[in-house]
C-alpha cells in the first residue's frame, strides 16, 4: 500500500495510557493541536486494570517518600499535589470517593475513570491515531521538527461480535495481527513520550538513555531460610493460600532496612499481599524477609501470653497441631509449632520467620516496572529529555525511572508528570511556531 500523505501537529503523544492521556490533554488545553500514536486497539487499555478494576487513582497523602526518587517526585508533583489532582479530576468530570485514604471514582469503576478522559481529549479536539507501530524517528533542525514514520492497518478493523469486552479486544487484537499494513508519517514540534513500562525500544528509536526495566509491585519468590528456627523446605508449600495481618522486615547483611505492616497472602513460591508488593520494589536477591505474625505485640508480651495459653488449652507439645487454634490459621500454627519445637521458643519464631529473596515472580502481574530514562538525562522543571540527538523531546509516567508504593501513588504520578510534559511540550511547539 504507498504511504498516506503526511499529518502535522504541534504535539504528539506516543502511548495512550494514564499518563499519556494526561498530557494530551494538557497540550491540547495549552492550545495545541495533539495526536496520540497508540500501538494497542483502543487507548487506555492500562486503566481498566488498575486498583483491581475500580481505578485506585491517587492517594490523599503523596508524600515524596512513597516514591523511588522523593525529592525528583515533589519537584515534579509540587507542593500540594493533592489539591491539584482533586481539581484536574473535576475538570475531566471525575468524583472522587476516598477509602482509607486512597481515591477510588464515585463510580468504583475504571472503565468510567478510563471514559471520561477520553471524552475530555476528544472535546479538547485530541486526535487518536490507534494500532501504530512506531518504526523511526528523526529530528529537524532546521525546521525544528520531528518526523515519524509507524506502520498500521491499511483498512479499518473489522472483529466478529463478541460475547464481552474481553472477547472484543482479544478479536480486534487478532485482527490486527492479520491484517496488511500501510505506512503513514507524522510532523510534530514537539513529542511526548509515554509507552508506559516498556519503553526501551521507543527510547532507542528516539535515541536517549534507559535503564533497563524490571517488574515490581508483584509476587516476590522465595524459599525458607537456614536458622536455628527455620521451616521446613516444604512450608510454603503447606501454606499456598493462607492470609494473615502481618509485619514484613526486610534485612540486608543482618541490618534491618524496610518495614511495613499489611496483609500477605502466602503462595508456594513465596509472598504476594500488598505489602509484599510494595516490598518487592526494594528487594535484592538473598536478602532475608522476616515475617511478624503478631506485629501487635513485642517479643516478651507475646512469650508471656504464650505461657498463660498453657493453662488455658493444655501444654505445648510438638505434636500438637491443635495448640494455636483460635489465634492462627491451622497450616500457619502447625508451621511455627514445627519450627518452633518448645512453647519458649514460639514467641522468637512467630516474629521472626525468615525467608530468603530469589527475586520477583509473576511478572504479568506487576502494577508498575522500575528503570527508564534516567533523570540525569531529564530537566526536572518540564520533564524535557535533554540527553536527546534531536530537541522538544519530553516523557513521562513509567517512561522515566519513577515508580512508588501501592496506594494510588503511581498513577498520581502519571497524571501529574503527563500533565508537566503536555504543558511544557505545547508551550516549546508555540515558541519554536513563532506564536
Amino acid at each position: 500500500m504507498s504511504p498516506k500523505a503526511t499529518r502535522s501537529y504541534d504535539a504528539i503523544v506516543v502511548g495512550g495510557g494514564a499518563s499519556g492521556l494526561a498530557a494530551a490533554l494538557a497540550a491540547a488545553r495549552e492550545g495545541a493541536r495533539v495526536a496520540i500514536i497508540e500501538r494497542d486497539v483502543e487507548l487506555g487499555l492500562p486503566i481498566l486494570a488498575t486498583g483491581n478494576g475500580r481505578c485506585n487513582l491517587s492517594n490523599e497523602d503523596l508524600r515524596p517518600a512513597r516514591y523511588r526518587h522523593p525529592v525528583i517526585a515533589r519537584a515534579v508533583m509540587g507542593e500540594h499535589p493533592e489539591e491539584e489532582l482533586s481539581a484536574w479530576f473535576t475538570s475531566v468530570g471525575i468524583w472522587t470517593t476516598t477509602e482509607w485514604g486512597r481515591l477510588y471514582p464515585a463510580s468504583k469503576r475504571a472503565e468510567s475513570v478510563r471514559d471520561a478522559l477520553l471524552g475530555a481529549c476528544e472535546r479538547a479536539g485530541v486526535e487518536a491515531m490507534l494500532c501504530q507501530k512506531l518504526m523511526r524517528a528523526s529530528w529537524d533542525a532546521d525546521g525544528a521538527r520531528w518526523r515519524l514514520e509507524s506502520l498500521a492497518p491499511a483498512t479499518p478493523l473489522h472483529a466478529p461480535r463478541a460475547r464481552d469486552e474481553h472477547a472484543r479486544l482479544r478479536a480486534l487484537r487478532r485482527a490486527l495481527a492479520q491484517a496488511p499494513l500501510a505506512s503513514s508519517t507524522f510532523e510534530t514540534r514537539s513529542v511526548i513520550l509515554a509507552p508506559g513500562g516498556s519503553s526501551g525500544a521507543t527510547a532507542t528509536l528516539f535515541d536517549v538513555p534507559h535503564l533497563e526495566e524490571r517488574p515490581v509491585l508483584c509476587p516476590i519468590a522465595c524459599s525458607p531460610a537456614t536458622s536455628s528456627n527455620a521451616l521446613g523446605p516444604d512450608a510454603l508449600a503447606r501454606l499456598d493460600g493462607i492470609r494473615a495481618d502481618v509485619r514484613l522486615t526486610l534485612v540486608r547483611d543482618g541490618i534491618p532496612l524496610w518495614s511495613e505492616e499489611g496483609e500477605v497472602l502466602f503462595r508456594a513460591y513465596g509472598l504476594s499481599g500488598i505489602a509484599a508488593f510494595n516490598l518487592s520494589r526494594r528487594i535484592e536477591r538473598d536478602d532475608i524477609i522476616e515475617v511478624d505474625l503478631f506485629p501487635s505485640l513485642d517479643e516478651s508480651t507475646l512469650r508471656q501470653r504464650l505461657r498463660e495459653r498453657e493453662d488455658i488449652v493444655g501444654a505445648f507439645a510438638p505434636k500438637r497441631a491443635d495448640w494455636f487454634d483460635g489465634v492462627l490459621a491451622p497450616a500457619l500454627g502447625k508451621a511455627v509449632i514445627d519450627a518452633a519445637g518448645a512453647c519458649n521458643r514460639c514467641a522468637q519464631t512467630a516474629k521472626h520467620l525468615a525467608f530468603r529473596v530469589r527475586g520477583t515472580t509473576e511478572p504479568k502481574s506487576a502494577q508498575v516496572h522500575q528503570g527508564g530514562i534516567p533523570f540525569s538525562a531529564v530537566d526536572t522543571s518540564t520533564l524535557a529529555v535533554t540527553s536527546s540527538a534531536g530537541g522538544q523531546l519530553f516523557a513521562c509516567g513509567e517512561a522515566l525511572d519513577m515508580d512508588a508504593d501501592c496506594g494510588g501513588f503511581n498513577l498520581a504520578w502519571a497524571w501529574l508528570s503527563g500533565i508537566r510534559a503536555g504543558t511544557a511540550a505545547a508551550r516549546a511547539a508555540a515558541n519554536s511556531s513563532g506564536a
